[in-house]
Formats: structure tokens, sequence, C-alpha cells
């Protein structure tokens, strides 16, 4: 049988902006037969996703990331059904997903790399398994949990940048949940301030492309920060953490302001804002949700509960084909997306 994938085909190089033409598409055969533990799969859904960029380069920055090698097939989140097994734990018709799919429209894969699907915990939305009941959504709410220390009752304010992102429009809403009295988000659009405030319950959202985010920081959040959910990095953050409260917290999810820049991460702060970071006893230590995956199980199931409780609004933003992940990926890299950026390969 005949199938379609996606070449890493140039690199991006340390300070680049990523392109469509990084990748290229190519049409192959696939084997007819399939080996003992290994499943066939028909791709469904693929994510893109920040952290990408960095697998852009030789060197990623990072010892848990490997990069694409030049004319190999690229891979990340995805979903897909199982179309043959000779896994024990799968049959046809079994939806599956794997943090390493290729981005193919069919694919042999190693059973023993998959995780198996409910998709009545997501009201039938299976890509939400990529973003807001994935990786995506456990970032947020173990961020949240294991740096963010929110108690419920202590009347803390949190602001989120990179809002209307995958990952900040759920970490504002878990904020809130978990006991937050006021949660402020950062994006970069009227519509999507408006999105925040009207669908997903913060308190208030700023454009931080018009007017003075430093400003408007302390009309909102009049009593200071103390939790700060970081996606952005640069100027925005610096801004923040220089209104945050005595013995508050950031939770470093991510820093996509310095994804196409040659810094090593977390980025060194500023000297005058690593200066009030010291004197107000600020913690700024790097999060990573695979630390905790002993923990995968029961927050993936909070996370659903929420969703099927509606307590969990999630937004995507869809484009269909694998002949258009590139421009997805360039898309979400320049804040084209409102929640997860998903490729939908075949329905």
């Amino acid at each position: 049988s005949v199938l379609i994938h996606l070449f890493f085909f140039l690199s991006a190089g340390k300070n680049g902006v990523p392109v469509p033409e990084n990748f290229r598409l190519e049409q192959s055969t696939i084997a007819d037969t399939i080996q003992v533990g290994q499943v066939r799969v028909r791709t469904l859904y693929l994510s893109v996703d920040p952290y990408m960029r960095c697998r852009m380069n030789e060197d990623t920055g990072s010892d848990y990331l490997l990069p694409w090698q030049l004319a190999e097939v690229a891979d990340g989140g995805g979903i897909g059904v199982v179309e043959e097994s000779k896994h024990g734990n799968f049959a046809k018709g079994d939806f599956v997903t794997s943090f390493n799919w290729p981005w193919q429209t069919v694919a042999i894969l190693d059973g023993s790399l998959l995780q198996k699907l409910v998709p009545q915990l997501v009201n039938g939305r299976l890509s939400y398994f990529l973003g807001a009941a994935g990786i995506t959504g456990l970032t947020a709410l173990l961020g949240i949990r294991e740096k963010g220390h929110v108690a419920v009752g202590a009347n803390q304010t949190m602001v989120v940048s990179g809002a209307a992102g995958a990952c900040g429009s759920l970490a504002g809403q878990i904020g809130r949940l978990e006991g937050c009295s006021r949660v402020v988000g950062i994006a970069g659009t009227d519509e999507k301030c408006s999105i925040l405030v009207q669908e997903m319950g913060f308190d208030a959202a700023i454009n931080y492309k018009k007017g003075n985010v430093a400003e408007q920081l302390r009309e909102l959040c009049p009593g200071g920060v103390d939790v700060y959910f970081d996606n952005v990095g640069g100027d925005i953050s610096d801004t923040v953490i220089s209104q945050m409260n005595q013995n508050s917290h950031i939770i470093l999810c991510g820093q996509i302001s310095q994804y196409n820049k040659d810094v090593p991460y977390p980025p060194p702060l500023p000297p005058d804002i690593e200066k009030i970071q010291k004197e107000r006893n600020i913690t700024r230590e790097r999060f990573l949700v695979l630390n905790y995956m002993d923990k995968q199980e029961a927050s993936v199931l909070q996370l659903c509960q929420w969703i099927q409780e509606g307590k969990l609004k999630v937004r995507e933003t869809v484009v269909e084909g694998l002949a258009n992940i590139g421009a997805a990926f360039q898309s979400m890299m320049n804040g084209g997306n409102i929640g997860k950026q998903i490729v939908s390969v075949s329905k």
C-alpha cells in the first residue's frame, strides 16, 4: 500500500525562523505484512508544538529531545486507528496514540510504543488527547500543582502569557479551578483576548501589541502577581516579573519568544529583573512534565472529568492534510492558532 510522509528537509539553523520549505512531502510504499508485536495504523491527527522548533537544530539544547534528522521522517504527538494488529494489547478499530508518531498517512509501529485511547472520556473528540487531555493539559495541570503553589482561599492572582495558545488557554482555566481568585491573560490579538474572557472565564486579558503592558497589568492586578504561568519569556515576562509579589512563583512552561535564538534554556533574565527575582524570593525553576509521569493517569482523568463537566473549555485550530503541516507549524510559531494547533490527516 502507498503512504505519504513528510521529511524534515532543511535545517532552520539556530537563529532562523521555521518556514514550510524546511519540510518535503514524499510518497512511497509500505510493507504489506507486519511482524509479531507490530501494529499497522492509519493516521488521524498530528500535533505541532513550539518545542519542535528545538528539534530543528543538531543540538536541541535538551537532553530529553532528539533532533529531527535531515532527510528522515519527522515525528511528534499523533493519533490513529489500528488497521491490523499482531500485538496482544490492540485490535483492529482501536484508537491509539504515541508521542513519537511519524508524520505519515499510514505507519507500521511497535505496539509497545502505543497507548490505547477511550473516546468516551473526551466526548468522542479524539484530537483532545493531543491537547487538553494529553501532554498539553498535563503540562498546564501539573505545572500549576507542582510549581504554582496555588491554595484555595489564598486570594492569589495568576497571570498567563501566551494565554490563547494550547497550554496557556488551559492553564488560566485550571488556575481558577485550583483556587486562584483572579486570572489575567496576555495574548496578541483583540479576538484572542475576547475569547479568553467570554469563553474561558479569564477575568481580563491584555493585548500586548496595544498600549502599555506594564500599566495595564498594574490596573488589572492591583494586588500584584502571585503566580505567573510563563509561556513566552522575553520582554513580556520581564514586565510581569517586575510586578510579582514577595514569595511568588513563576511556572516556567515555555519561552517561545526565544526559540529562534541561540540562547541557553531557560534563558537568563536581564540583570535588573534577576535582582527583583532574588530580592522578592520569586521561584523560577525549570518545569518538565515528563518528570511527573507517575501522576499522569490520575491527572488525565481529572482533565477528562473537567472536559465532560464543561468546566474546561477547549479550543482547537485545525488544518486539513499532511501536506499543510509545515505551514501549520510556521503559523503556530507566529501565534496564528487559538488553542491547540492540530493537523487532521484523514477522517
